[in-house]
This record gives C-alpha cells, sequence and structure tokens, in this order.
C-alpha cells in the first residue's frame, strides 16, 4: 500500500471534512469513511450519547481503535473527529498510511457553521465560541504537525476546495513539490 492511496482529513469541527471527503472519494473513486460515523454505527448510539455515558475518555479510546484500523485499508478517504489528533497513536497512524489534509478554518466561521448543531458534545456550553477559540489554540499545532496539505477554508464552498484540493493532490501524485502546500 502506498501512502498515497489514502487520504485523511483534520480540522476542528465543522471545517467540512465530512462533506469534502466525501466528494474526494467520489472523484478518486475511493471508500469514504467517517470516524464518528463509525463510532455510531459500531455502538449503535449518537456521538453525544457515548460522551454522556463513557466521558471524552472513552470516545477517545473508541475513536483510537476505529482510526487504527480504518487507517490500515487501502484506497479510502477518511474524515475524522475533530480532536482525532489529540491521540499520539492517531498522528502517527495518520501521518504514515496515507497525505493528510487539514481544513483550516478560524473559529468564528467554524462558530458560524455549528452553532445551531446539537449534536456537537464540546459545544454544549454557555460560549461555544470561546470553546472553539480553545480548540483552535490547543490543537492547531497538532493538525499541521500531521499535515501534508492545509486549506483554509475561508468563505469558499466545499466545490471550490475540493478543486483546490484535488489540484495539489494531483500535484503531489505527480511528484512535483508542493511549494504552495500551506496555503
Amino acid at each position: 500500500m502506498s501512502k498515497q492511496d489514502n487520504l485523511f482529513l483534520v480540522g476542528l469541527m465543522g471545517a467540512g471534512k465530512t462533506t469534502v471527503g466525501r466528494l474526494l472519494a467520489r472523484h478518486y473513486g475511493c471508500t469514504f469513511y467517517d470516524s464518528d460515523h463509525e463510532i455510531e454505527a459500531r455502538t449503535g448510539v449518537k456521538i453525544p450519547v457515548v460522551f454522556e455515558i463513557e466521558g471524552e475518555a472513552g470516545f477517545r479510546k473508541r475513536e483510537e481503535a476505529v482510526i487504527a484500523e480504518l487507517t490500515t485499508r487501502s484506497g479510502i478517504v477518511l474524515a475524522t473527529g475533530g480532536g482525532a489528533v489529540l491521540s499520539a497513536a492517531n498522528r502517527e497512524n495518520l501521518k504514515k498510511n496515507g497525505v493528510v489534509i487539514y481544513l483550516r478554518g478560524t473559529p468564528e466561521h467554524l462558530y458560524e457553521r455549528t452553532r445551531h448543531d446539537r449534536n456537537r458534545p464540546l459545544l454544549q456550553t454557555d460560549n461555544p465560541l470561546t470553546k472553539l477559540r480553545e480548540l483552535y489554540q490547543q490543537r492547531d499545532p497538532l493538525y499541521r504537525e500531521v499535515a501534508d496539505i492545509v486549506v483554509d477554508t475561508g468563505r469558499q464552498g466545499v466545490g471550490g476546495m475540493t478543486r483546490i484540493l484535488c489540484g495539489k493532490l494531483d500535484l503531489l501524485k505527480s511528484g512535483l513539490p508542493l511549494s504552495d502546500a500551506a496555503d
């Protein structure tokens, strides 16, 4: 298996990992997985219920097991949960088994996308924007550590973002340097 056979998306909640991942999988003829959806399918309950019963530590343990398994497959696109990079084992599995794409969004922009979503346990606080800022400060260095490609989500649509990514991925697959990989 070549590292380039797999694409792994990382980034904060609301960055568009699932939507962009599905488009990339369709474009490249790969199988799409979302680690959160896999956890829900295996437990039979939604992510907030896993958090409620097992806490964040229990959820992270399940997430690590799912990512360890999925990253051994070939020909997949995987959208990870926003906190997947907190685990050193996850970072290692992502980095060594695929091309890692960091969809980077500002906390303010991500807040606009997620503020009405009740399926995000970490944002069920009095001030979700402050929480997103904290998560960004904590996780951005980890996303950058594992990323082969960084794309700012900004206000562009998923179609435009996917086209940019396909161009960068085609450059990468052709062996040309990604001099602008972090734009």
